[in-house]
């Protein structure tokens, strides 16, 4: 915590740093609110680091090539040790506080409020109001909560709602007191106001003024403050807009992620790539042969079967392409895997890597070209950004995002990203690239593709976004996506799997594309617990069990508990909305299994329904 005094404040686990709580994002505990802060206050000794060639290639890309590493979140060695300041640093936000018995509404800088911390219960950090006027003597000092109104801009900043302008409608110098009023228990802005007691001609003010056209009127300009820098940009011209503390909208990140990919296809190769943590500080043929002298006591065993003289070629090999050569261009993540999934060979299979081909079900073979186990799996995932107000995701894929639209990690441009490792397991299913031609070039579905686009041009027009900037997916692309969320909510439902552990990656490429074609899924769940990695799904992936899987899916989208007001949705008709027939109760799933926020889905591309019976690929 940022502070004269610096205290342990509570614990969250490392996947949360990329996907809730991550830099810029504000955490509430119990009885405060505390912000991530950038980089820069970072220690980084206390992280280690999650070599991924491919993914460092990325994020070069996209930060810089000054990017040397892709770190860990900081390790805390010990639960009990109260003297290491390990972890990640953060800072009270917002900084004014409100008094749970006399209402004051100040800052943390006019002194008033005192921080209490229990070194034995992290997330028991609260503050008191000092010498509280409402308080009996000897009574307790009260406890002070954070006041629960923030602004924040379409650029990412984020700052204090600014309490002061907003009762005196204009910048003042009078500094209050200011007190917090709420009547009712509804909570509604409409009953809540704030007044300052040494102007005793203003009126008070209720907090709907700060929300909607009102606020437009009575807010003032952005400031551009990025809290979690300690920093101001030189000017921002967007208008404030009033969110509440924990508002969804506040933060949203910006990843990039990849599956680790086999680097050779001999038993050697893979070899080395297992034990290469133990190999690659080898610096000569000489010190290998010393080596060699502990392999038969060791994990590295199975080397002792390879002569000397080729460990060393591979492993100098490999110290030679260690580092990725930097090339700014845009790169492509998902090519690479599509190809190995695609090809389905065995041979590189290794202890981190494992997948196993199979017949596609019976019932689909027209439609299915293969199915792919993959019994074992490794995602590595890092930060690089974070957005507010409008997710990353509309603007598209993340290697195509601007950097305007991204806030940055630190100060100055980054030396590393947080990342995270998970392990997991999943099916890869791949698709008849015959027949999703012919489905592909029918007229309707010409039709259908021409209405998407337009649908996607208006709404990236209402959010102010260039419609060339980003590319509207093609119609393939939706088939599979609905395909994608319809399995994942039948493996959720008849197999005990939480949906929100379970993830989609789409392969999608026309046959004109760079890199095409492509048409295929990959369900897996990834995680550092257990959960998703003792074979649960990957044993629904075998022919029978998959095909049943898959008759269940389409048969539980044919219809729809909102029908028939989903089944004739159209993004079309200007709602405001990016999917066609797909709710809650069809297609839906948690945000964070899906690639698209929910956008781009119409089960009437998978199945008939009472709007649309010329469109489905499943006949």
């Amino acid at each position: 915590m940022n502070n004269n005094n610096r205290y342990k404040t509570g614990n969250i686990r490392p996947s949360q740093l990329l996907f809730t709580y991550g830099i810029g994002a504000i955490a509430e505990l119990p009885q405060i609110s505390v912000l991530i802060m950038g980089l820069d206050e970072w220690i980084p000794e206390d992280s280690y680091d999650l070599y991924e060639d491919r993914l460092l290639l990325a994020v070069k890309a996209k930060l810089g090539n000054q990017v040397k590493s892709l770190l860990s979140p900081p390790i805390v060695a010990s639960e009990g040790d109260n003297i290491s300041l390990a972890g990640v640093p953060v800072a009270p936000f917002p900084s004014w506080m409100v008094c749970s018995r006399c209402r004051l509404l100040a800052p943390l800088e006019s002194g008033l409020f005192k921080i209490k911390a229990n070194q034995f219960r992290t997330n028991e950090v609260y503050y008191v109001h000092v010498n509280c006027q409402g308080s009996p003597k000897y009574k307790r000092e009260p406890a002070a909560v954070p006041a629960r109104f923030l602004v924040a801009c379409n650029h990412g900043h984020l700052d204090d709602f600014p309490w002061l302008y907003f009762v005196h409608r204009r910048h003042s110098e009078c500094s209050g007191p200011l007190k917090f009023e709420e009547y009712g228990s509804s909570g509604s802005t409409t009953e809540i106001s704030v007044k300052c007691h040494k102007c005793t001609d203003l009126p008070a003010r209720i907090l709907s003024d700060a929300f909607g056209e009102s606020g437009k009127i009575h807010m003032p300009r952005c400031r551009a403050r990025n809290p979690h820098l300690n920093d101001f940009d030189e000017q921002c011209q967007e208008q404030m807009k009033t969110i509440l503390l924990g508002a969804s909208n506040s933060w949203f990140s910006v990843t990039l992620s990849v599956l680790s990919l086999p680097k050779g296809s001999s038993e050697l190769e893979q070899l080395i790539e297992q034990f290469w943590d133990e190999l690659k500080e080898t610096s000569s043929i000489e010190e290998l042969k010393t080596m060699s002298r502990i392999f038969a006591k060791s994990d590295l065993k199975p080397l002792m079967r390879y002569p000397i003289e080729d460990i060393w070629g591979i492993i100098s090999k490999q110290k030679e392409n260690e580092e990725p050569e930097f090339q700014p261009e845009r790169i492509d993540l998902k090519t690479p895997e599509w190809q190995v999934f695609s090809a389905a060979n065995v041979n590189v299979n290794n202890d981190h890597f494992r997948l196993r081909p199979v017949h596609p079900p019976e019932a689909f073979a027209q439609y299915f070209s293969q199915i792919v186990l993959v019994e074992k799996l490794r995602e590595v995932r890092s930060l690089i950004g974070f957005s507010r107000i409008q997710s990353s995701g509309d603007f598209g894929d993340e290697m195509d995002l601007e950097e305007t639209t991204i806030v940055p990690l630190s100060r100055k441009p980054p030396q590393w990203v947080p990342t995270c490792e998970t392990r997991g397991e999943g099916i890869f299913i791949q698709f008849n690239e015959s027949a999703l031609k012919d489905w592909e070039n029918s007229r309707d579905m010409n039709d259908r593709a021409r209405g998407v686009k337009l649908a996607h041009a208006d709404w990236l027009s209402r959010r102010n976004l260039n419609p060339n900037r980003t590319v509207t997916p093609s119609m393939r692309y939706l088939l599979m996506h609905s395909l994608s969320h319809a399995l994942i909510r039948q493996f959720s439902v008849s197999c005990g799997y939480n949906s929100a552990s379970l993830r989609e990656r789409i392969y999608s490429k026309k046959p004109d594309e760079e890199g095409g074609p492509q048409a295929g899924i990959l369900i897996y769940t990834s995680a550092s617990d257990s959960e998703g990695t003792m074979g649960g799904l990957v044993s629904l992936g075998e022919p029978k069990i998959l095909g049943y899987h898959i008759s269940q899916a389409l048969e539980q989208v044919r219809l729809c508990a909102s029908d028939p007001l989903c089944a004739e949705h159209d993004a079309s008709s200007q709602d405001g909305s990016l999917h066609w027939a797909a709710c809650h109760s069809c297609l839906f799933t948690p945000e964070t299994s899906c690639e698209k926020g929910n956008k781009f889905l119409d089960r009437a591309l998978l199945v008939k329904t009472f709007a649309k019976d010329n469109l489905a690929f499943f006949q």
